[in-house]
């Protein structure tokens, strides 16, 4: 894989580079009141647009705070937002224009999002403002959904039914950038990016768990996309935090586009599902992904999670995760091929009449051929973890072992040591487990390890 530096100089330029002769355009001259009351969503959209329709041009948020639904940032603009300025989203679905897009891996009409850049080029989203999902009625809606469907068989079904804005959607674009802005309480994902190439997400700030925790919270999902550069984030959520994803199931394998030359850099977790996470969606598999410099805390059960389903299918070539340091991290290194089962493979009940189309589409069956997903050639290497519980808890199937995973330059001090199952060619060097248990890794249904230096996999003394 090229080094970042290589694969992003086009990227970093483009990024520097002002738009030439750029107009400023001021929401308030356009009827915005930034009152935090009146709803601002049609003078922003139409600021947007006369800076679109000059051509190129800079969308200003002076301080204020501006209630709105669904904006979209055009072709050749920049929505600056102002230190001391906030987007607040509206309470009201209505706001949220039903579009076609990707969400939680399969292609269906869904909310667009608070911010969207949705087919465009040359497009940003700047400033040391905030933009605020006002999220918890979301959250509220969501468990009163799922509290009526996990007793119907339905537990899979809440996701998509209740329709909970994203928080920025960046969909079938090219050449974006996103730097700067503080984004809190999201619906549900916060940035999201699907389709799209050439994007970079530099220096923002998530704060996620602000008045509750709400479910499916992401942080950066990068969606069947080439060319991303992800930098500088500090991220606090209830779900995965810096996550790759490639579609689900039937319709994920119909789509059949892969993640690939992402680069994921000089970032730190705070709360989240993991550090690192590839899936559960990995229909259309990860090609050159390179992962540097992350740190997390002990709100994060794990560091590097790969995690997919029977069903999923989908395959990895040249990961390269490097340089994480983690505490109080439970699992440093996390591989689940069967993840979340009620959720992961859908049915729907007999006698259930009147479902939407994306039922079926979720329910549509996947052969085993096609099913489960081929992870190898990953690279785990210069990683340090203190306070763990358990340090490996890796196992695929039989059927589709992991293959060519490399460890080396790892140090973990855990409770215990844990396992490693269905692997193939696995290469550990460098390792070191300090296990409170004095227990040692355990490996099952696994062929052809070389250990170089197996002194390292070695219990510690009890304190």
């Amino acid at each position: 894989m090229p080094k970042p530096c290589v694969l992003f100089a086009a990227l970093a330029l483009l990024t520097c580079m002002p738009a030439a002769f750029a107009r400023d355009f001021h929401v308030r001259n356009f009827g915005a009141r930034g009152d935090g009351t009146t709803l601002d969503t049609k003078a922003i959209q139409a600021a947007i647009d006369a800076a679109a329709n000059a051509g190129a041009g800079r969308v200003v948020l002076t301080p204020g705070t501006y209630r709105s639904g669904s904006i979209f940032v055009k072709s050749h603009t920049t929505l600056d937002i102002e230190p001391g300025a906030t987007i607040i989203g509206s309470e009201d679905l209505a706001d949220y224009p039903m579009m076609p897009t990707r969400v939680a891996g399969i292609e269906m009409s869904w909310p667009a999002a608070l911010v969207n850049v949705y087919e465009q080029n040359d497009a940003k989203i700047v400033g040391g403002g905030t933009i605020d999902g006002d999220g918890k009625v979301w959250w509220d809606r969501y468990w009163a959904l799922r509290r009526q469907y996990e007793p119907k068989g339905l537990r899979w079904a809440a996701d998509y039914d209740a329709r909970r804005p994203r928080l920025i959607q960046i969909y079938r674009s090219r050449n974006v950038t996103l730097a700067g802005p503080l984004l809190t309480r999201s619906g549900f994902w916060t940035v999201h990016i699907c389709y799209s190439e050439v994007v970079h997400v530099n220096g923002i700030v998530i704060r996620n768990n602000v008045g509750g925790r709400g479910p499916s919270t992401d942080g950066i999902d990068i969606d069947s996309s080439r060319r991303v550069l992800v930098e500088h984030a500090d991220i606090s959520v209830n779900d995965d935090a810096l996550c790759l994803k490639a579609g689900r199931d039937a319709d994920g394998l119909r789509v059949n586009r892969p993640d690939e030359d992402i680069v994921i850099r000089d970032s730190t977790v705070r709360d989240g599902a993991a550090a690192i996470t590839i899936g559960s969606e990995t229909s259309g598999g990860f090609r050159n992904v390179d992962v540097d410099n992350i740190r997390a805390f002990g709100n994060v059960p794990s560091g590097v999670l790969f995690k997919s389903a029977h069903t999923r299918g989908g395959w990895t070539d040249n990961i390269r995760i490097h340089g994480l340091r983690l505490t109080d991290v439970a699992i440093p290194v996390h591989v689940e091929m069967n993840w979340n089962p009620s959720y992961s493979y859908p049915t729907i009940p007999p006698g259930l009449t009147n479902t939407p189309p994306y039922y079926t589409v979720l329910a549509t069956p996947v052969p085993s051929t096609e099913g489960l997903p081929h992870f190898r050639n990953v690279h785990i290497s210069d990683l340090t973890a203190t306070g763990a519980k358990v340090a490996f808890e890796v196992s695929a199937t039989p059927e589709a072992p992991l293959e060519g995973f490399v460890f080396d330059r790892i140090s973990i001090a855990a409770q215990k040591a844990g396992k490693i199952a269905d692997a193939r060619n696995f290469s550990l060097t460098r390792v070191s487990i300090r296990t409170v248990d004095n227990s040692r890794l355990a490996f099952t249904d696994s062929r052809g390890l070389d250990l170089k230096d197996d002194s390292g996999i070695t219990p510690a003394p009890q304190p």
